[in-house]
């Protein structure tokens, strides 16, 4: 691992072929992880425009490091492991499979022009738990694929066994929990702490859309629903927030207090709005 500042400031590392960036918004109040391949010339001569990629959001240059880190242990672990690129004529869930990957005897990934997952061999596919276990084999790879790191995780990086708890904590609390033998405490689980609110909230006005008010100043005009569940026009209703109380708002959405936010029905900036219907 080499470490280093680029020409524009922020820091930039290099592990064997792959260099890694903390890159600010243009704002300038956030970073982000970036990454380019192949790039020689010295950490130091490095610009933005040679990054690409958004990678997830990074809180300082020590979770950068971290990243970092992870990510060179992550690469040598998969040198480590026996995975073999080849080609199969196979049809997929997803279309004709392009190219493959088998990760081992009985666990193939197939990549097609516009989807991918693993299919598991009939004996491979016995051993998945029945709660997670698709008849069929086939785990697609934008969640289930962690239904198969789970089971065999010998053939998996410590990252990505991360990644799949990650994933299967979001997709299938519940059997998160059933599996661990514990329940998932608040911020373990986005989907299941999504739920919680919901729940908590279904009588309640939780804002759907906002826009910064032209028509009074310093205040967020909001179109708030009584449930997210919620579509139905006759179901919303305008209310003016004061934008510093805006942002402010939760994970999951802001909640409007009756008590202090009076409903509004007057000139808005939401185009179309005086053809929907508002409830007085």
């Amino acid at each position: 691992m080499e470490f280093g500042t680029s020409a524009d400031g922020f820091p930039v590392a290099r592990i064997g072929d792959t260099t890694l960036a903390m890159v600010p918004t243009a704002d300038g109040r956030e970073n982000f992880l970036a990454s380019a391949w192949r790039l020689t010339r010295p950490l130091a001569d490095l610009k933005r425009r040679d990054f690409h990629g958004h990678e997830g959001r990074l809180d300082n240059e020590a979770a950068f490091r971290a990243r970092v880190v992870e990510t060179a242990r992550h690469k040598a672990e998969l040198a480590n492991l026996s995975r073999e690129q080849v080609r199969m004529s196979c049809s997929t869930p997803w279309g004709a499979s392009q190219h493959a990957t088998i990760y081992a005897d009985g666990i193939v990934f197939h990549a097609t022009s516009g989807h991918g997952g693993f299919h598991l061999s009939a004996a491979r596919n016995d051993k998945v738990l029945e709660v997670l276990r698709n008849a069929s084999g086939w785990y697609e790879e934008d969640t289930e694929w962690a239904i198969v790191a789970l089971i065999f995780p010998d053939v998996f990086t410590t990252y990505e066994r991360s990644c799949a708890d990650e994933t299967l904590r979001n997709a299938w609390p519940s059997e998160w929990e059933r599996i661990h033998g514990r329940r998932l405490e608040p911020g373990e689980s986005w989907s299941k702490d999504k739920a919680v609110f919901e729940r908590t909230h279904v009588h309640d006005w939780v804002v759907a859309s906002a826009i910064t008010s032209t028509h009074h100043a310093g205040m967020v005009e909001v179109v708030a629903r009584r449930s997210r569940a919620s579509t139905a026009q006759d179901e919303e209703r305008r209310f003016l927030v004061p934008s510093s109380e805006y942002d402010t708002r939760g994970r999951f959405g802001f909640v409007i207090d009756g008590q202090r936010h009076a409903i509004y029905d007057g000139p808005s900036n939401f185009l179309g709005w005086p053809r929907r219907k508002t409830l007085s």
